[in-house]
């Protein structure tokens, strides 16, 4: 079994993804959905190859053997970039990698909120969340709001990233990007000393404890404007996400802080194209304006749902209306819709027109 010529497979096929494991078919991920990649099953002993074949690198294999699962960027001489996660299942290894495309897209043609995001970069400092499932277009909507501000803005950018996907040339701005168990041990430690190399804007790959949350949220008290992802559906799933990194005796501390250093948040979600040709993010935008931020402090975190379905003007948006829009100007099924929705009988009532009228 070639690796290289699988990879190709994968871009051929314009596979965001790629599923190889032993006794099985490899199988790809196009638009959403895992197919059959060929009818050549991989043998444990392919298998085993291909993953020796990956992890050449001595700290690489060591990781792999101490941990059973890791995580890196692998380039295919000729092919491409791939974000590759090695793991083990019923004690064989076993492999997904996913395609990095080396070119940034603009907001424009990744069908993005193009003003709001650009006003989020705008921002001198804070904190801005892009939250959604795994796959959903996070990196790649980060990536596309550090190459807006690379071309527009003369700031100094660091990225700690677990591992480095999007590469970054100076432009207006100058950026330093650093990998975790290659530039630095981990995220808290990164951000013990990014402080010192006088940053003007901070993605983090990934906040997993409470002392890389702590240390975030000192970041931006500092002066610094911090992008980072969440793994989490919603604006309101990921304000609470933050609030509950921490013991509950500082809950009203920690409101208090977010009321003030938060901006905003995009959710996104990927929905296979009507045409079968490719997806599109249906998203949902989060402003902090003063009612939200009150919202925020007073731990009514519940009720900005509310807000942000009626906050059109400030340059807010539902996934709801963002659905709804999708099946109008027919980009999607109303089918597919339906099923990432959040409250499936609100979206038929404002596809149809119609309101929920509470008693």
């Amino acid at each position: 079994m070639d690796l290289k010529k699988l990879f190709k497979t994968m871009i051929e096929r314009q596979a965001s993804d790629m599923f190889l494991r032993a006794n099985a078919v490899p199988r790809l991920r196009i638009h959403g959905g895992v197919k059959l990649a060929g009818d050549e099953v991989i043998s444990l002993a392919s298998m085993v190859k291909i993953a020796d074949e990956l992890l050449t690198l001595e700290r690489r294999k060591k990781k792999y053997q101490e941990d059973l699962d890791i995580d890196f960027v692998h380039d295919e001489a000729g092919v491409g970039r791939f974000r590759i996660n090695i793991f083990t299942q019923r004690g064989q290894p076993a492999l997904v990698a996913r395609h990095i495309h080396t070119e940034v897209q603009n907001f424009h043609d990744l069908h993005l909120p193009e003003d709001v995001l650009k006003r989020f970069c705008d921002e001198a400092s804070g904190l801005v969340l892009v939250s959604g499932p795994a796959g959903s277009g996070k990196s790649t909507t980060i990536a596309s709001m550090l190459s807006y501000i690379n071309q527009t803005r003369e700031k100094h950018i660091v990225t700690i990233e677990d591992p480095i996907e999007f590469l970054f040339q100076d432009q207006k701005s100058l950026i330093n990007q650093r990998e975790l168990g290659v530039d630095v041990l981990s995220y808290p430690a990164a951000l013990k000393h990014v402080t010192q190399q006088s940053p003007d804007i901070i993605f983090i790959g990934a906040i997993r404890d409470v002392d890389t949350m702590r240390a975030a949220i000192g970041a931006t008290e500092l002066g610094a404007m911090v992008l980072t992802t969440f793994h989490t559906v919603n604006a309101v799933q990921a304000i609470n996400r933050i609030i509950n990194f921490f013991p509950p005796y500082l809950h009203d501390e920690v409101r208090m802080q977010l009321s003030i250093i938060l901006k905003g948040i995009v959710s996104l979600r990927l929905l296979p194209l009507q045409n079968g040709e490719g997806r599109i993010p249906a998203w949902e935008t989060m402003v902090v304006t003063p009612t939200i931020a009150r919202l925020i402090r007073e731990g009514k975190i519940n009720e900005i749902q509310s807000f942000i379905d009626e906050g059109e003007l400030f340059g807010m948006q539902s996934f709801k209306r963002s659905l709804v829009k999708l099946v109008k100007e027919g980009k999607v099924r109303e089918e597919d819709a339906h099923r990432l929705a959040d409250s499936p009988d609100d979206f038929t009532l404002e596809l149809r027109g119609l309101k929920r009228f509470e008693k």
